[in-house]
């Protein structure tokens, strides 16, 4: 069968380096909505996890979204446990447990993979990367090869990642 269909072009990719016990990366997530809204497919949005060691459940937290992940409800439950952070800095391991039961996961499965630390490496990975291009705290963006860090002030990121966005998507066009 011959699909003669133009080749649809490679989204652009945004890498979003955040910690789920984060309150700047909560006060992202209108921005993470907007910004998956009005592009749908032609951008990436890849969650890079960055857990800080102030946030003592910020490693499990980044665990249990791969976890999420693999289950295939990864950005439902990113921003389930981002817009509960205060339960999760009182709940630790069993809050990002019932989180998953309440998004119908297999919350046994979670369970499991924060025991056997099945996703560590995925996790300290994404932080090796993450202080090797100088991410210093979350949340921090990459598009384009420009890093913008959101730690110290939202206001203007989401203008100029459009910005970025626009001119790499009209560069494949």
């Amino acid at each position: 069968m011959n699909d003669s269909s133009p080749a649809r072009p490679a989204p652009v990719v945004l890498d979003v380096w955040c910690e789920l016990q984060c309150p700047d990366c909560r006060g992202a997530l209108a921005d993470l909505r907007a910004l998956r809204a009005r592009y749908g497919d032609r951008l990436e949005l890849r969650l890079r996890h960055f857990p800080l060691e102030k946030h003592k459940h910020a490693f499990a937290a980044a665990q249990a979204a791969e976890e999420a992940a693999e289950q295939g409800s990864a950005w439902p439950y990113i921003e389930a446990v981002l817009g509960r952070v205060e339960e999760l800095d009182r709940g630790g391991e069993a809050f990002l447990v019932e989180i998953a039961r309440e998004l119908g996961l297999d919350a046994e499965e979670f369970d499991t993979a924060l025991i056997d630390g099945r996703h560590i490496l995925i996790v300290d990975a994404d932080q090796a990367e993450g202080k090797a291009i100088g991410v210093t705290g979350t949340p921090t963006y990459v598009i384009g090869g420009e890093r913008l860090d959101g730690g110290k002030s939202q206001d203007g990121l989401r203008e100029r990642i459009e910005g970025i966005a626009d001119r790499l998507l009209a560069e494949q066009a």
